[in-house]
Order: structure tokens, then C-alpha cells, then sequence
């Protein structure tokens, strides 16, 4: 599989790296200014920017909004025990933005980063 890049924008980008190195599994792959750090695992990039600085991904668009933090849209990060990762992430004092679904694809739950930017971890149904 080819390598996907998904960029997120965050309110802090050091907290970002904490966050997703230290309780995702995450490797930091560069920071090379205070607002953008590139971070992977496996096959993904996650391209994390701050909402100000020089690069492109803050800058304000011709209508005036600016980009932000805490949408809808999200990564998926497969997991074998979804209750033993909620319970180690909530100790670590992660936000959650729902219990556990259970549905015929197998169970979900959305985390949150220290952004309010939605990962959502997933459960395949045992074979």
C-alpha cells in the first residue's frame, strides 16, 4: 500500500506529537517549525498543522474563514481490544466524544486529540 497523508490542524502542535506518539503509537517523522510536525504510522502520514504560522495550511481563505481544529472527518486506527484501549486511553485522561458502538462492521468509539480533532478507533468482529 502506498503511504496516505492526512493532515490535521491543531491549536497546539506540541501537544499534538505528545499525544499521538506517546498514547497512538505514532512515530515523529520531522518538526521542522514550531507550527507543522509530520508524524506515521504503518502506511499513514498524519501531517499535523498549527492555526497560525507560515505554511500554507493556516492561511485564511479568500471568504475570510480561517482553518481549524475539531471537525467530523477522521483517521481510522485498528485496534485488537477496543474496551482495553479506551479504558488505558481515559487513565492517560483522553477525551472521548462517545461510548462504544457495536454494529454488524464491528465496534467504534471517537477520541479525541488535544485539538478536539476526532480519531476513531476500530474493532473488526472476531473471525
Amino acid at each position: 500500500m502506498a503511504t496516505v497523508s492526512v493532515r490535521y490542524i491543531v491549536d497546539d502542535v506540541d501537544a499534538a506529537i505528545a499525544f499521538y506518539t506517546q498514547s497512538l503509537g505514532f512515530a515523529l517523522t520531522m518538526h521542522p517549525a514550531p507550527s507543522f510536525a509530520m508524524l506515521t504510522r504503518g502506511d499513514l502520514r498524519l501531517l499535523v498543522n498549527g492555526t497560525t504560522g507560515q505554511g500554507g495550511a493556516s492561511q485564511p481563505m479568500p471568504d475570510g474563514r480561517r482553518p481549524e481544529p475539531g471537525g467530523w472527518n477522521r483517521i481510522q486506527i485498528e485496534v485488537d481490544n477496543i474496551e482495553d484501549e479506551v479504558q488505558r486511553l481515559k487513565t492517560s485522561g483522553a477525551r472521548f466524544r462517545n461510548d462504544i458502538v457495536t454494529g454488524f462492521g464491528g465496534k467504534q468509539v471517537l477520541v479525541e486529540d488535544p485539538a478536539g480533532n476526532a480519531v476513531e478507533l476500530f474493532e473488526p468482529p472476531k473471525k
